[in-house]
């Protein structure tokens, strides 16, 4: 059990519980549910499987990369404190990768392609973004783009037509990284100011997708509770940008995007499905007492 526990700390399964979010976020924006054929509950599931091993897998080698700091900066963590060998880490991480792409590929061409994406990035993300201060926040963000996007894929053909949702989580995901580096040493206020910019820039994307289908009054309710959540703590953070506020803001943004993804699902116009996806949202929060989110 202790090694059980052990591998689901590397894991995060907070943090993948919103990845599953954005799957079905996807698969709302799709148009598939409102198709008047069956919904291909196996592709679903398959796609959910995906992006547990594709989350997963990215989170794992997060920490495998970053073994060498973690020694200095968190020798608590999992790896340095030796409940797990960075060898039995990266068969983990790898097994994880090789579970979601072989999960994609069991859906369609098009969710395959997108899975090996997602994965190339993470991997990129993790080796050489993290510690780029340009690139590395986009590229983190290009990961949850991606994994939309996959979740979107359930009808192949529209990934071509709605590509451009994928900008929204890469601006939300950037904004988190960005500030996330003062999670250990605490921040100045530049980022956290500019993180609270591109929030807002996030909510109005949202806004205008809904407004074209005409859901603009089913969206905001979803839309509120998101800002909400994500902006409470991180004007808590800017008056005092210490590493323990910046890192409950992190947090907060992290487990925020179930409240995004049900914004999406409302604004694609599928209320219920909005509502089951914020239904996650208590599973992710108790997750996220017992297991580290950051």
């Amino acid at each position: 059990m202790k090694r059980l526990h052990a591998y689901l700390l590397l894991m995060r399964p907070a943090n993948i519980v919103t990845s599953i979010a954005d799957v079905l976020a996807g698969i709302a924006i799709s148009g598939i549910l409102s198709l008047s054929a069956a919904i291909p509950m196996a592709d679903v599931i398959w796609l959910c499987i995906s992006t547990i091993g594709l989350y997963g897998g990215g989170i794992v080698f997060n920490d495998v990369f970053d073994f060498e700091i973690d020694k200095v900066e968190r020798p608590e963590r999992v790896i340095p404190s030796g409940r797990i060998s960075l060898k039995e880490a990266t068969g983990l991480g790898t097994g994880l990768l090789a579970m979601g792409i072989i999960a994609a590929l069991l859906v369609n061409n098009t969710a395959f392609v997108l899975a090996i994406l997602t994965a190339t990035a993470a991997l990129v993300y993790n080796r050489w973004g993290k510690h780029h201060s340009l690139l590395g926040p986009p590229n983190m963000g290009l990961c949850r783009g991606l994994n939309l996007l996959l979740g979107v894929s359930i009808l192949p053909a529209m990934v071509f037509d709605l590509w451009y949702i994928a900008i929204v989580p890469i601006i939300y995901i950037s904004a988190i990284t960005m500030i996330s580096r003062g999670e250990v040493h605490g921040s100045d206020r530049k980022p956290l100011y500019f993180a609270a910019l591109l929030y807002g820039l996030v909510i109005l994307m949202i806004l205008g997708f809904a407004w074209d289908r005409q859901k603009l009054l089913i969206a905001i309710p979803f839309l509120l509770g998101f800002a909400f959540m994500v902006y409470r703590p991180l004007l808590k953070a800017i008056q005092q940008p210490t590493g323990s506020a910046i890192g409950k803001s992190v947090k907060a943004g992290v487990i925020a995007l179930i409240l995004m993804n049900g914004a999406w699902a409302a604004a694609a116009g599928h209320w219920i499905l909005a509502v089951l996806i914020v239904l996650l949202l208590p599973i992710s929060l108790w997750l996220s007492k017992q297991f580290a989110v950051t």
